[in-house]
């Protein structure tokens, strides 16, 4: 079954090809208007405007804290429960080095905000604490697909394979909107639409 959607889509493979066309093309927008760079680096409120940016016109609850709990695999992500008390803590994680960005990064990763699209959204927003702090961006064309999937599923406990993989990939090419737009290439990092389980609260 697909999320409930604005555009009334019912088949999860169908609302997927609808996902990526658009949330592209938003992508493109926030780069290209220069409204990544308004926002304060490594704070959950620009990462919820880019979630709201990117997915408004699918989803109702664009930008809004998911409000169910949900799990990959066996993993679960930060219960609702806990969830702004999570994002408040992440907020005042330091983002100074290398190792502390990713650090929150991986951090995001568990909290999972959103109910749908963090994947995307948070790569954007990891990019540009990089690219604040560092001078730096991810060049994700650089980045092994699985290397990167198995690597952010160990990173709560053990984040020196996901320091690795993305340490190897940065460069300075930090106003490359072509380095930019590999973040959120949905079909290279595919998130699965039916990999998710939800809890309804």
């Amino acid at each position: 079954m697909a999320l409930e959607n604005k555009f009334g889509l019912d088949n999860s493979a169908d609302l997927a090809r609808e996902e990526e066309r658009i949330s592209k093309k938003k992508a493109a927008m926030l780069f290209e208007n220069g409204i990544l760079d308004q926002l304060e680096a490594g704070k959950f409120s620009s990462l919820r405007l880019i979630h709201k940016y990117l997915f408004e016109d699918i989803y109702d609850f664009a930008g809004e804290i998911r409000t169910v709990n949900i799990a990959k695999g066996s993993f679960r992500f930060a219960p609702v429960m806990y969830l702004e008390s999570a994002l408040e803590n992440i907020d005042k994680m330091p983002q100074s080095t290398f190792d502390e960005i990713v650090e929150k990064y991986v951090e995001m990763n568990v909290a999972h905000p959103f109910r749908e699209g963090n994947g995307r959204s948070t790569r954007i927003w990891l990019d540009q604490i990089f690219k604040t702090e560092l001078h730096k961006v991810v060049d994700w064309s650089k980045v092994d697909k699985e290397d990167y999937l198995l690597a952010m599923e160990r990173s709560p406990i053990r984040d020196i394979e996901i320091k690795h993989v993305l340490k190897a990939a940065l460069t300075d090419e930090i106003n490359s909107r072509e380095i930019y737009m590999k973040g959120i290439d949905h079909s290279y990092y595919y998130e699965g639409y039916t990999t998710f389980k939800t809890e309804e609260l």
